[in-house]
């Protein structure tokens, strides 16, 4: 029977080219639509994921890490105080105008804090000590700013907020979500150039939960100690932030009705060359009814010329996206293909090529076997 259904898609080679591509490009728009996407969410929570903080507290209401809402800084001595908290520190995420040297402005999302070091942040420094934000106004930049920005070297100026700054340091690998270039300064430093929002006050505080503490428990007594604040754990802040982007401003949409557009495709294409090759081949599967086969004999025919179509077009829709991954990479993009991702298309890939099978067997079942005896 596998012998016969190759044979039999062989047939026709031209049509069963044109569905092994489309079952390839279907494979090829799933896979990078999803994986920008998770890249996007990704870059949406990295300095979550990478800063050392257990416990993030915000403003009451904020819809996530981009768009804080400043509180006293004296909060943090609150949280310093409290059973269970190791340590905390002030932690602000704004956003600055900078000049270029062509006359041009910028905007750049700030990260600020006191301590850097201590929370892991930055994750990735290429040039550069981050102590040295301490010592004056100065900045780190991630790389990725030259895009935007263009070319800059540690000991460049740059006006920022209308003020003069130094870039004493490069970051790598330090992305945002709306792929606005990330600064790194000092808390004070912040304050300085934002006085009307951030002066005495601060954007978040982060904590470390002590050794063996109750993770509830200390964030019971934060929620008591700072009843007009959120308090949350490091996962559920990630989720909030990603949740924002998916739900609220409906990306999460886009891409589910960017995915089913891919499912159509493919699941048309293998129904449409099924369909007509059986129309083709009636006197054939007559003939093998004659001979004592039965319909599900055929329907596994069908199939297996589905499955064949699902894993060559598997296969080669596989290749563009690992082949644009350093192409994506160089705009400062993420293509992210986690194997669960790769797993999952393979399996919906089969599945939806045997479903578009069964549209075939309905014409199957009527086939009768005196048809070879018809003129």
């Amino acid at each position: 029977m596998v012998n016969l259904a190759i044979k039999s898609l062989l047939h026709d080679k031209l049509r069963f080219a044109l569905t092994v591509a489309g079952v390839s490009f279907s494979v090829t728009l799933v896979l990078v639509q999803v994986g920008l996407f998770l890249g996007m969410l990704d870059n949406a929570s990295l300095v979550i994921d990478k800063a050392d903080a257990d416990i993030w507290i915000s403003s009451r209401n904020t819809p996530n890490v981009d768009f804080g809402h400043a509180f006293s800084e004296r909060a943090v001595d609150r949280v310093r105080s409290t059973p269970g908290i190791a340590r905390a520190e002030n932690f602000v995420v704004f956003y600055f105008d900078i000049a270029l040297p062509s006359g041009r402005e910028e905007r750049a999302i700030g990260y600020a804090m006191r301590d850097f070091r201590a929370w892991g942040l930055p994750w990735n420094v290429a040039e550069g000590n981050v102590d040295d934000l301490k010592r004056g106004p100065y900045v780190m930049l991630d790389r990725s700013a030259e895009r935007r920005f263009g070319p800059f070297e540690v000991g460049d100026y740059r006006e920022m907020s209308g003020q003069r700054v130094r870039i004493v340091g490069k970051t790598e690998g330090a992305l945002s979500f709306t792929t606005m270039p990330v600064v790194f300064l000092d808390h004070a430093m912040a304050q300085q150039l934002a006085p009307a929002v951030l002066e005495n006050r601060t954007m978040y505080v982060v904590a470390k939960l002590a050794p063996g503490a109750d993770a509830e428990s200390v964030r019971s007594e934060l929620r008591r100690r700072l009843p007009y604040n959120d308090v949350w754990t490091r996962d559920e802040w990630r989720e909030k932030t990603r949740m924002y982007w998916v739900i609220t401003v409906g990306l999460g949409f886009n891409m589910l009705l960017t995915v089913g557009l891919g499912c159509l495709v493919g699941v048309a294409v293998v129904a449409q060359m099924l369909y007509t090759s059986t129309i083709k081949q009636l006197p054939e599967f007559g003939t093998l009814k004659a001979i004592g086969a039965s319909n599900w004999d055929i329907y596994l025919i069908l199939g297996r010329q589905a499955l064949i179509c699902a894993a060559l077009g598997f296969v080669a829709g596989l290749g563009p996206p690992l082949l644009l991954q350093p192409l994506v990479e160089d705009l400062d993009l993420k293509l992210l293909m986690p194997t669960w991702l790769v797993l999952a298309v393979l399996v919906g890939t089969l599945l939806l090529c045997l479903g578009a099978a069964v549209l075939s067997f309905r014409k199957v079942a009527s086939i009768d076997p005196a048809i070879v005896f018809r003129g």
